[in-house]
């Protein structure tokens, strides 16, 4: 049977959604202003021996390290939530990843403390990376299993929105350091996007601490308890598996497609948001603020076409809004360097508004619901996040550091990265081939088969 919620649980359904949506912001937030950070501060602050192409390099291979961590922190607080429940795991997730995000705003630079200061820095990513791995499946999951089922994809949208909201907060609380002599952006100019994150924390731990477990995930625990339709009252005389260990031996296949089908979302994303930054200034030498400006403007149109996309995938199903969008950002790879190289404001913008909102955001947009439906709900939370995270390895962290070495030095290599680009649409769009529909599946099914 599917969990249902009556009409006058809407209030309660949009009550989870805008705690997932800040937990959201603060999971991007962290990660996109490390990301900020490494492309503009860190290699002066904790790599100034380097020359500028390697110390650029530097700073972007301890952006990549988060990324090491998240599919450890996808299983570990995954099958957390799978056991013991969504809610009492995302406080965890919470409050990790935005303490080590404040301890990063406090840590000393390379000129007092030496070599320790990089050596923190890549801890504290670390850390970061571990308790971000599980925050994202879980703010998605539980927004899902509490939703009418004809919205999940609606509802679950929106937290996915917390990478723009994030954007727009770093890009202006930047615009404010930008403004400072570059002496005082070096020693505690930097600080401050990290330590405000201090602010999101408070409030969305004071939301998360009045929310209760999903209705989905007790029926689950419920249906285990009575044995009904898990694996183990299948096959008595067998112990029954962990859920880490079932996702690798049943769901294996939906891990592999989950991995395919983050190429064309994070690859554009992470090219736009941090490489971009770094080649933009110190290749073209574009102002900050022309490229701050077009991420503003194309980050506030994307909440718009997250709901739009997400609407639309709950008549028409996931699979042809995924495949839209991964089309899109195939089409649109070279066309973007064409138009950022031009230097004119209004092309740059206009790169940006159509490969973020029509390529990435129509993937974005229900990628939460797609990712969630393709596992059973005594594995979800551990089946997504796992399968997101270490995807994200691949399509996610490495792309400003392979950009990067792709452009080389002097940046004339720039139509590799396209390529890049394209190939990564491409891995996409073979898996959104062979992914199954999954719009109309019964969330409440558990053990070993979907329903």
């Amino acid at each position: 049977m599917v969990a249902t919620l009556p009409k006058t649980d809407l209030r309660y359904t949009w009550k989870v959604t805008a705690s997932s949506f800040l937990g959201n912001t603060l999971e991007y937030y962290d990660f996109l202003v490390y990301g900020t950070a490494a492309a503009v501060v860190f290699p002066k602050v904790f790599f100034p021996d380097a020359s500028g192409f390697v110390g650029t390099l530097s700073a972007f291979g301890t952006f990549a390290v988060g990324f090491l961590a998240r599919p450890l922190g996808g299983l570990f607080f995954g099958s957390r939530g799978d056991r013991h429940g969504r809610k009492s795991t995302l406080m965890i997730t919470l409050t990790v990843m935005g303490l080590s995000t404040i301890l990063i705003g406090l840590l000393p630079s390379y000129g007092t403390i030496g070599i320790w200061a990089p050596i923190l820095l890549v801890v504290l990513r670390l850390i970061q990376g571990f308790a971000v791995g599980g925050e994202w499946g879980g703010s998605m999951i539980i927004v899902l299993e509490s939703a009418p089922p004809n919205r999940r994809g609606f509802f679950s949208a929106w937290p996915n929105t917390g990478g723009f909201s994030a954007q727009i907060l770093i890009t202006l609380v930047f615009a404010y350091v930008y403004t400072l002599p570059d002496e005082q952006q070096l020693s505690w100019g930097w600080r401050i996007p990290f330590l405000l994150s201090a602010v999101i924390l408070v409030v969305t731990f004071w939301m998360r601490r009045s929310l209760r477990e999903t209705p989905v995930f007790t029926e689950a625990v419920a249906a285990s308890a009575a044995g009904d339709g898990g694996e183990a009252a299948a096959k008595p005389d067998r112990p029954a598996r962990g859920p880490i260990r079932t996702i690798f031996v049943d769901d294996w296949r939906n891990l592999l497609l989950i991995v395919g089908l983050r190429f064309a979302e994070a690859l554009p994303y992470f090219l736009l948001t941090v490489f971009a930054l770094s080649y933009g200034t110190g290749t073209l030498g574009l102002q900050k603020s022309q490229l701050s400006n077009a991420i503003l403007i194309a980050a506030v149109l994307s909440f718009i076409s997250h709901g739009v996309f997400a609407a639309i995938s709950d008549r028409v199903g996931r699979r042809p809004i995924y495949f839209f969008g991964a089309v899109v950002v195939f089409v649109m790879a070279f066309p973007f360097f064409f138009m950022l190289r031009s230097g004119s404001m209004v092309l740059i913008v206009l790169g940006y508004v159509l490969v973020l909102n029509l390529g990435h955001n129509a993937i974005n947009a229900i990628q939460p619901a797609f990712f969630a439906e393709l596992f059973p709900a005594d594995r979800r939370y551990t089946g997504a996040a796992a399968g997101r995270e270490i995807a994200s390895i691949f399509a996610g962290g490495l792309t400003p550091f392979v950009a990067t070495a792709l452009a080389g030095s002097d940046g004339t290599r720039w139509p590799l990265v396209a390529a890049y680009v394209m190939v990564g649409a491409v891995i996409t769009m073979v898996a959104v081939y062979k992914a199954p529909e999954s719009f109309r599946r019964d969330l409440s099914a558990t053990g070993t088969t979907v329903r």
